[in-house]
């Protein structure tokens, strides 16, 4: 009896399994009411009266360890099968594609780190505005024609609360609260009165630039522009600038670029040119920097403004504007590369 106890011992001892199924075959072999060790406790009823204490001990020593034992497997595998607790249980098990930034916001991106080596920081206001702030203290009166220019969204029946319809709102309201040099960048979304289409949209992305301090010239306006466009559009880019009209600035103007597609030689995309139109600009008008606090003897400044779609268009070659829009997902994967 005892051969056959330290027999099992050493078996039970060197017992292993690889999952949980293993482990309770193993129960029911040795410890199952068939089991190796059960079966040696039936046999000790025939063991002699003198021994009984001895075996007994041992027997019960016995099923101690293989009960042990074989608890010590389960938890071993019981805690190697547990979840990692960084794994997220909610994510489905299908493989996800990794998404990417929209082209608008990569392009919008672009321009303000460009800005930013400049000196320009990031300005923004609310797209819901006043009268003045998006068009009186912006040198347009009342009856100025350049009203019309711009198909405004006004909210309800009140004429002073409107959608803004470009980012110079926020121009005034910089100029309104601090005291030059200015030298600020405002991006942001812009809402107009139009007709949707391939080439135009009721809602748009501006990028506007505002530099006030004493003694800005208009070559500063021009060095400005011609580095933005060559680190936008590559060394090569050359600029021109036409005169041209807008009520908050003057001199105004407005700037194309060498042709990035053809470069500057001629094709569709220019309308064999040679050129494309990307922004507006001018020297600020001195009568809105009285209108904002500023004196206007002592302080000039410049402004520029673009469309975030406008170079888009450009850099990426996206013809139809409601494309940015519409969340197709094939046109945004193939942005991945550019993230």
């Amino acid at each position: 009896m005892i051969e056959k106890i330290n027999q099992l011992k050493a078996e039970i001892e060197g017992l292993t399994a690889s999952d949980i199924q293993e482990v309770e075959a193993l129960r029911i072999k040795y410890l199952s009411k068939k089991g190796a060790v059960s079966v040696l406790m039936q046999d000790f009823r025939t063991v002699p009266a003198e021994q009984k204490r001895e075996l007994g001990q041992k027997l019960n020593e016995l099923k101690t360890m293989a009960t042990e034992r074989l608890n010590a497997m389960r938890e071993a595998l019981e805690n190697a099968d547990t979840v990692d607790e960084d794994i997220d249980l909610t994510r489905t098990a299908a493989p996800m594609p990794l998404g990417t930034r929209h082209p608008l916001s990569l392009v919008k991106d672009e321009i303000i780190a460009i800005f930013s080596r400049l000196g320009f920081t990031v300005a923004e206001g609310p797209e819901i505005e006043d009268d003045w702030h998006v068009f009186s203290s912006l040198n347009f009166a009342e009856d100025h024609p350049a009203r019309d220019m711009q198909d405004t969204f006004f909210i309800g029946r009140n004429p002073d609360v409107l959608l803004r319809t470009h980012t110079s709102s926020v121009q005034s309201r910089v100029m309104e609260t601090t005291k030059p040099p200015i030298r600020i960048i405002c991006p942001g979304r812009v809402y107009r009165n139009e007709a949707i289409s391939a080439r135009a949209h009721c809602f748009f992305h501006q990028v506007e630039a505002l530099y006030v301090n004493e003694n800005v010239s208009f070559a500063d306006l021009r060095q400005t522009l011609l580095y933005f466009a060559r680190e936008m559009f590559g060394p090569e880019t050359k600029i021109r600038l036409r005169p041209s009209y807008f009520p908050f600035t003057e001199p105004s103007a407005e700037m194309d670029i060498s042709c990035n597609l053809c470069g500057g030689k001629g094709c569709s995309f220019c309308k064999h040119t040679g050129w494309v139109e990307i922004l507006g600009c001018g020297m600020v008008d001195p009568n809105v920097l009285e209108a904002c606090g500023i004196d206007s003897k002592k302080y000039s400044g410049f402004a520029l403004g673009m469309g975030v779609e406008r170079i888009t268009n450009l850099k990426y070659q996206v013809k139809d504007l409601r494309m940015f829009s519409e969340n197709d997902v094939r046109f945004l994967e193939q942005f991945t590369a550019a993230h």
